[in-house]
Parts: C-alpha cells; sequence; structure tokens
C-alpha cells in the first residue's frame, strides 16, 4: 500500500526514500517517526493510505 501526503507525494515502500535515508522495502510501519515529505517537509502523520 502506498501513503500519500496532502502534498502529492505518494511514499511506495517497494522504493523508500533512500535520498533521506528510507531503504527500498520498507514498510510504512517501519519508517523513522521523524522521517518528513521529501517534497514539503509534512510530518508522517499527515500522509493518508492511498486506496
Amino acid at each position: 500500500m502506498k501513503y500519500v501526503c496532502p502534498c502529492g507525494y505518494e511514499y511506495d515502500p517497494a522504493l523508500g526514500d533512500p535520498d533521506n535515508g528510507v531503504a527500498p522495502g520498507t514498510a510504512w510501519e517501519d519508517v523513522p517517526a521523524d522521517w518528513v515529505c521529501p517534497v514539503c517537509g509534512l510530518d508522517k502523520d499527515s500522509f493518508d493510505a492511498a486506496e
């Protein structure tokens, strides 16, 4: 399942966010609590699960 920020950025667990320390294959639950959207800087709690 992907997770979407209000700014439109999608976190895809298969891709992770390696530029910001989240390896590919990292489940959403395992993304660090202090990780923020690489586009707008909102925190992880601002994301919603994508359908």
